[in-house]
């Protein structure tokens, strides 16, 4: 079995799969090069599951254990002319052997990476199916948790100054999701969650979904549990070789799908944007750089 044999195979088994060899499958699925690349146990560490999970995966596909599907996986990044397997490699060894300058730059590396790869096909056409729904929609709902947060704000702020009609649902005090019981059909809630996924956004989802409004997503896999509930999902990718996701290219496409939906609206969005610059102006919002006097000669 190679690597697509592989990935088809994940595919179709994948709804049928126990939470915790799901969690594998997309790791699989989501991580080609790191299959290929890094041992079991380093992987394991990584996507934080235990090593035997990933043997029970492999031997569900009929392999013998991991190492077989580890091994096609490695054929398959061999085939290639250019991929990711060079740089995963320079990663692994400039980390050891350079420090900092390393990791700096294949931090920059990887989020360069990430952000081209929105700009393929397939993603820019989930942005514009997505800014469609965002546009038309009655009204947005936007709930974002911990570091997703930032990103869903940044919509709201962004509809808000084009005159769209938004929610931040932003859990001050607890009571972000009380915002959600004026969801309903004609609606739409914009959510974001990368894995770990948040267990309250995809219960805000779910409950968006049962009250009739309509679900754009902006996550990190094809099978996260978020995608599941959505009529619409772009995906982002968050690896780098810090600890921590990164989510500069879910900004990236939060910033794309705002411009998406001013060039929509048209003439209404330049004339709110008037209003939300004269408003800002009257309480002297922005510090403007002022002319410097002249000497007299």
């Amino acid at each position: 079995m190679d690597q697509i044999g592989v990935a088809t195979a994940l595919d179709a088994q994948f709804d049928d799969l126990p939470p915790q060899l799901q969690a594998v499958a997309r790791w699989v699925l989501d991580h080609p090069a790191d299959v290929a690349l890094l041992t079991t146990r380093e992987q394991a560490r990584r996507a934080g599951l235990a090593p035997a999970t990933f043997t029970r995966l492999a031997q569900r596909l009929g392999l013998p254990g991991y190492d077989a599907l580890r091994t096609a996986y490695a054929a398959s990044l061999r085939q290639r002319p250019d991929g990711f397997a060079n740089r995963a490699t320079e990663l692994l060894e400039r980390h050891g052997d350079e420090g900092d300058s390393a990791i700096a730059q294949d931090m920059f590396a990887a989020l360069a990476e990430h952000v081209r790869a929105l700009r393929e096909p397939q993603s820019v056409a989930c942005l514009e199916r997505a800014a469609e729904l965002l546009a038309n929609a009655r009204g947005v709902f936007c709930f974002g948790l911990r570091s997703a947060f930032p990103a869903v704000y940044m919509l709201d702020y962004i509809r808000t100054l084009i005159g769209a009609e938004s929610v931040l649902a932003d859990t001050a005090g607890g009571r972000g999701i009380d915002a959600l019981r004026r969801i309903g059909p004609g609606d739409v809630l914009f959510v974001i969650s990368v894995s770990p996924y948040t267990r309250l956004t995809l219960q805000a989802a779910a409950y968006a979904r049962d009250k009739g409004a309509s679900i754009v997503a902006l996550t990190d896999s094809a099978h996260s549990p978020l995608a599941a509930l959505a009529d619409e999902t772009v995906l982002v990718r968050t690896e780098t070789p810090s600890f921590f996701h990164s989510m500069t290219p879910a900004f990236a496409a939060v910033e794309c799908l705002a411009a998406l939906m001013t060039a929509r609206r048209g003439k209404p969005a330049l004339d709110a944007i008037a209003a939300s610059e004269a408003q800002l102006d009257a309480f002297s919002t922005f510090e403007t750089p002022r002319r410097a006097k002249r000497r007299p000669s």
